[in-house]
């Protein structure tokens, strides 16, 4: 690593499974897995385009993965030409 950090890198490397606490997490449910769903990534490849800078800002500003919304409104918009 080359940035500095406060971590205890030396620390946490002796660490076990069973150092961390995990309290906070909630157990996962039958309800929950009833809802799961599995998600299987597709292939992807890097590319650069060019989008104008007002409609990057509003992806940006959803507080979400960007790249991830605009592929997923480039695919439903697909998806309805194929009707």
């Amino acid at each position: 690593m080359n940035k500095y950090t406060r971590t205890d890198w030396a620390r946490l490397a002796q660490q076990t499974d069973d150092d961390i606490d995990t309290s906070d997490i909630p157990p996962l449910t039958e309800q929950f897995f009833a809802r799961a769903k599995l998600l299987i990534p597709r292939d992807m490849i890097d590319r650069t385009i060019q989008i104008d800078a007002d409609i990057m800002k509003w992806f940006r500003d959803q507080e979400q993965d960007s790249t991830q919304s605009i592929n997923h409104v480039l695919r439903t918009y697909i998806e309805s030409q194929n009707v």
